[in-house]
């Protein structure tokens, strides 16, 4: 990082990663355009990995089967400033390997925990995953390398 001083703790990164409830996911896509899809992603404290589902079929999961290098990048919902104008925010970027969960009743619970940060309602979580949890493919990433930063738009 060229700004050391802007470079957030280990512990501050985690945070902001944990509770991100949206980001960006960047690999290699066709004839190696880069590819970037906005998902919502888990940050799983028992193994350190980072979930994503999303269908079995499709661009990204075809981009990642050819390749699995990807970056992840979220930030907070940063602060504005007196004046209005300028926000200080929070960034991570995530660099690891995608693998594809083949363990179904895993993938499952991950799925669960997922639709847990955005409705509490149980009965919904659960129909939703009667419906389609057979369709549902859950993605983890194995983070090879993560990096946080202040910024300060001004």
């Amino acid at each position: 990082m060229r700004r050391a001083k802007q470079r957030l703790s280990d512990e501050e990164a985690l945070n902001v990663l944990k509770t991100a409830k949206r980001g960006v996911l960047s690999m290699t896509g066709d004839d190696g355009w880069p590819y970037g899809v906005y998902l919502n992603p888990y940050y799983n404290d028992a193994d350190g990995r980072i979930y994503f589902h999303g269908s079995k079929i499709g661009h990204k999961a075809d981009s990642l089967r050819k390749d699995n290098r990807v970056s992840f990048t979220v930030i907070d919902d940063g602060t504005q400033d007196a004046g209005g104008w300028a926000l200080t925010f929070q960034s991570v970027v995530v660099f690891g390997r995608i693998e594809f969960v083949a363990d179904h009743e895993f993938a499952i619970q991950i799925c669960r925990q997922l639709a847990r940060r955005f409705n509490p309602d149980e009965s919904d979580i659960e129909d939703e995953i009667r419906r389609a949890g057979s369709a549902v493919q859950v993605l983890a990433l194995v983070p090879e390398r993560i990096t946080g930063k202040r910024v300060h738009e001004a």
